[in-house]
């Protein structure tokens, strides 16, 4: 429809591009994927608003901007394998499968899972595996990745997922208390991992072995 189409090139244009994301391959990607196809029809006319929309199982899915930020700082590539932890919506997956070769996406919700995985088939995303499992253990069949993207705050790096980070690879993340997190990258350079961090976030928290208690 090109009411959704004229808000998602104002999404880009506004929250996106205007602060700051100059990657033009994501800025291409976040203009084509439906938003709002990902979110259920009582909330679809907010598809595009600036910020997180609550989603079913006590989840969100991001708010455009750090959806972008987070695919931005991943550069990823189409020979790259991705891990997508916390699945959700199925959005972030649909994002980082426009850019990857292969998508693997894990969620601990079963129902998120099924409903991500339908919503990701019906689009045609054929590149994008989602399982469902304990997403701060990574997902070890597929591994090792590329790039590794996690869409839930953990309390530190999950080991595991820096033991599924190929060579060269690099891995974006919240880390912090429940509350309050710092975006961090960590990349695998030269069997030695380098950390940075980016901006403030706040993101629902990491359930699992290596994150916080349910």
């Amino acid at each position: 429809m090109k009411r959704y189409q004229d808000e998602r090139e104002r999404m880009v244009t506004y929250q996106i591009a205007n602060r700051g994301i100059e990657d033009e391959r994501v800025l291409e990607t976040m203009r084509s994927v439906p938003r709002h196809l990902f979110v259920s029809q009582e909330v679809r006319g907010n598809a595009y608003a600036d910020n997180p929309i609550k989603i079913a199982g006590g989840q969100t899915i991001s708010q455009p901007y750090i959806v972008a930020l987070m695919t931005e700082l991943l550069d990823v590539h189409p020979e790259h394998r991705v891990l997508d932890v916390g699945t959700g919506s199925g959005y972030q997956a649909a994002i980082l499968a426009e850019l990857a070769g292969e998508v693997h996406s894990i969620e601990r919700h079963p129902e998120l899972a099924r409903t991500a995985r339908e919503t990701l088939e019906s689009l045609g995303y054929q590149r994008i595996k989602v399982h469902v499992g304990d997403g701060s253990q990574g997902y070890p069949p597929a591994a090792p990745y590329d790039r590794i993207l996690v869409a839930a705050a953990a309390p530190a790096v999950p080991q595991a997922l820096l033991d599924q980070l190929a060579p060269g690879g690099r891995l974006v993340l919240p880390v912090g208390p429940r509350y309050s997190q710092q975006l961090e990258v960590w990349q695998h350079i030269d069997d030695q991992f380098t950390r940075s961090v980016n901006i403030p976030v706040v993101f629902v928290p990491l359930i699992g072995e290596a994150g916080w208690d349910d």
